[in-house]
């Protein structure tokens, strides 16, 4: 038995315009898959005995976990929640304090929420044998049989002594280039680092005390303080936001003499860039990837995903073409990785697009910016069965709301009434006001803003059953 630990942070911004700050690459579906990244990461541990996972993430995105988590029946995670990113060691340091809360010291399995495995039965396998390394107190590492001399990953190198199911470490390589990374493939002693580790919940802690107290005594001093809310524990902001900013291999894994790494070849990919996307998609007689309302003529080795409007190419190859609501990217496929500067310039000017998508997810439900001017904005809202926005009021605008499905029940001003199809209602402004979907089918409803300012910011909330501010 083991405990899984998703590590569900992180922007994904070589992924953008896909990937965006509130909603980033785990939580979307990229590959052929049904699921996002996130859920598959959890769905591909069915086969084998485990206690209940436990999932990091921020602030930002607990209700997009918790939503993932509920629609593939994992309704037993735990979600714990960071105040701010501090990178893998202060996080991984977290579940292994929380692993140890009962009295037991529980073998943890900690994984990526964003990483493609195509050969599960290779990955479960790999699990089991790491199993017992790490019940023998040995701290291990997935190293990936390397495919090719990639340059945009780490690289472990193997020791001399082997061990049954893996090899003791002999280094940790940052990443090499052209050359170097060709050595590497040829000696048969590198693996990619994958990230993926494997150790009793107490050994992990005992040598982060050795090599790292600072990350330990912090995180300690953060678990002291949890309170849980709704679904997910909350622990003290102060003392884990003064936590050294520090990845585990930097932390422990360089540093111990008890690290060891058990080879993985299940057809394993990041999705780091995308590059790599096209590698693991499914493609047709020209090497093209498409989604979406495509046309592709005279096109070769392309990946094009649209999600609005006809997107038509003639005699390109070799390009990557992101068409989102609001943001269209197009890129060699050589220099995806440079699209995390562009993502980084538009965080920089505060640009929204960096952050949000056009469709903004709610714990209440979604909704999307459709039109917008000067001193006007127009929504359309999805309120889910069961879902409430919450008790509110505006200093800057008015709203209109015009059901066009659902029974929408709707409080102004302290009186209730129920409004459904192709009936509306008004909000003026500084009216306290909240609305709900008390029936069994999505609730859906078009909102006219008009005022001064139409910003996010101008709520002013009253009572909330998601423990909103």
């Amino acid at each position: 038995m083991f405990q899984p630990v998703i590590i569900a942070g992180g922007v994904g911004t070589r992924l953008w315009p896909l990937s965006r700050e509130k909603y980033p690459k785990q939580f979307l579906t990229l590959t052929d898959s049904k699921h996002s990244l996130f859920q598959d990461s959890l769905l591909r541990l069915q086969g084998l005995s485990h206690e209940n996972p436990l999932v990091i993430c921020n602030e930002e995105h607990r209700f997009i976990t918790a939503e993932q988590l509920r629609q593939i029946d994992q309704v037993n995670a735990q979600i714990l929640l960071e105040p701010e990113g501090r990178n893998t060691a202060p996080a991984i340091t977290l579940a292994a304090l929380k692993a140890l809360e009962k009295g037991l010291d529980p073998v943890l399995l900690v994984l990526a929420a964003d990483h493609v495995i195509a050969d599960t039965a290779a990955f479960h396998q790999a699990i089991e044998q790491a199993c017992i390394l790490a019940n023998n107190n040995h701290l291990v590492t997935f190293g990936i049989v390397p495919m090719h001399p990639h340059t945009g990953y780490g690289y472990i190198k193997c020791g001399q002594a082997q061990l049954p199911y893996g090899y003791r470490v002999d280094s940790f390589v940052e990443k090499p280039n052209s050359e170097l990374a060709q050595h590497y493939l040829d000696s048969d002693k590198y693996y990619w680092n994958s990230g993926m580790f494997m150790f009793k919940a107490s050994r992990y802690l005992e040598e982060l005390k050795l090599y790292q107290r600072d990350i330990y005594s912090a995180c300690k001093k953060a678990m002291n303080e949890q309170r849980p809310d709704l679904d997910f524990i909350r622990i003290d902001q102060e003392a884990f936001c003064a936590c050294p900013n520090d990845s585990i291999d930097y932390a422990v894994m360089e540093h111990t003499k008890h690290a060891v790494v058990v080879p993985l070849d299940a057809k394993w990919n990041d999705i780091g860039e995308f590059a790599a996307l096209w590698d693991v998609a499914q493609r047709d007689e020209h090497g093209n990837v498409t989604k979406g309302d495509v046309k592709a003529l005279d096109t070769q080795d392309t990946l094009i995903l649209n999600e609005d409007k006809l997107v038509a190419t003639i005699g390109v190859q070799n390009l990557v073409i992101i068409n989102t609501k609001d943001a269209l990217l197009v890129a060699h496929k050589e220099h995806t990785q440079k699209v995390k500067e562009i993502a980084n310039q538009l965080q920089t000017e505060n640009r929204p697009e960096a952050s949000t998508h056009r469709e903004v997810y709610r714990p209440w439900g979604k909704y999307e910016a459709v039109d917008q001017g000067k001193r006007f904005l127009v929504k359309r809202i999805t309120v889910k069965p069961g879902g409430k926005l919450s008790k509110q009021m505006h200093h800057h605008r008015a709203e209109h709301w015009v059901v066009v499905a659902g029974t929408a029940k709707v409080m102004i001003g302290g009186e209730e009434k129920y409004i459904t199809e192709n009936e509306s209602v008004y909000i003026p402004i500084a009216q306290v006001h909240s609305l709900e979907n008390a029936g069994k089918v999505n609730l859906e409803l078009i909102e006219v803003q008009s005022g001064s300012y139409l910003g996010e910011d101008d709520i002013v909330r009253f009572e909330d059953k998601y423990g909103r501010n």
